[in-house]
């Protein structure tokens, strides 16, 4: 029950499915969590249920300014920071031809932007006393979708911004890991808002499980379990990796 004791972790999006899941998780571990998530109010609501381990903080990662404060309220409440997962995401769909621009900024500035200002900021902190970044991804990182433009073209940078980082820590032995979760379909409000896009609702379960080689919708736990393991130090030499949570979805 120790595996991430001496782990100071900060989580954004904390209140969302699986930034909440992945807090939980790594708190019973015996991690000290901040909460960050824009909702002030629901990431205290999830801190309390973590208990005197966690405390927590508003954070839109599209902010510099809020990820200034989110950084130094961590190490004001626990004295260190060594862990960063990159939760917060924002989905929209839109082809080439149809996406508003007004959708694109959006989601390059908060998916793409948003995560490099944490990789920064988290470098910064992380160098002098080793630290592991973990960035949340999507499957579409590596296949695209015909109206997923934006999103695709976001989680395809956080795949090789990931790959970057990992090896300019490396080079200068800083100790500091970065990796990248691309999930599939896991029950979140991301993926309610791309299953809401499908045109044929009543389609949709028999649409996503063929996707897959198994019948199986994941659950925050499933990309929760991938979390502790890169926060630990079980994976201490796993650096610039891109590990797929899916079901499978992207084995064919």
């Amino acid at each position: 029950m120790n595996r991430c004791k001496s782990k100071v972790v900060l989580v954004t999006a904390g209140a969302s499915s699986i930034g909440s899941m992945a807090a939980r998780m790594l708190a019973a571990e015996g991690a000290s969590v901040m909460v960050a998530d824009p909702d002030v109010g629901a990431a205290e609501r999830v801190a309390g249920l973590i208990g005197d381990s966690a405390r927590h903080t508003q954070l839109s990662i599209a902010n510099q300014s809020a990820w200034n404060s989110a950084a130094e309220a961590t190490l004001h409440k626990f004295g260190n920071w060594n862990v960063l997962v990159n939760c917060e995401g924002f989905y929209c769909s839109g082809s080439i031809e149809d996406i508003s621009l007004k959708n694109w900024h959006t989601l390059i500035e908060t998916n793409v932007f948003g995560t490099m200002r944490g990789c920064r900021i988290a470098v910064n902190h992380f160098k002098l006393g080793g630290g592991s970044i973990i960035n949340l991804s999507s499957v579409a990182g590596f296949v695209g979708g015909v109206d997923r433009c934006a999103y695709d073209s976001a989680n395809g940078a956080v795949r090789l911004l990931t790959k970057s980082v990992a090896l300019y820590c490396a080079e200068r032995d800083y100790k500091v890991r970065c990796n990248s979760i691309h999930v599939g379909i896991a029950e979140s409000l991301m993926a309610h808002s791309f299953l809401a896009d499908l045109d044929m609702p009543e389609e949709r379960p028999t649409i996503e499980d063929s996707s897959r080689p198994w019948v199986f919708q994941g659950e925050p736990t499933d990309v929760g379990h991938m979390i502790v393991y890169l926060a630990s130090e079980e994976s201490r030499i796993v650096t610039g990796a891109e590990l797929v949570v899916d079901g499978g979805r992207t084995a064919k």
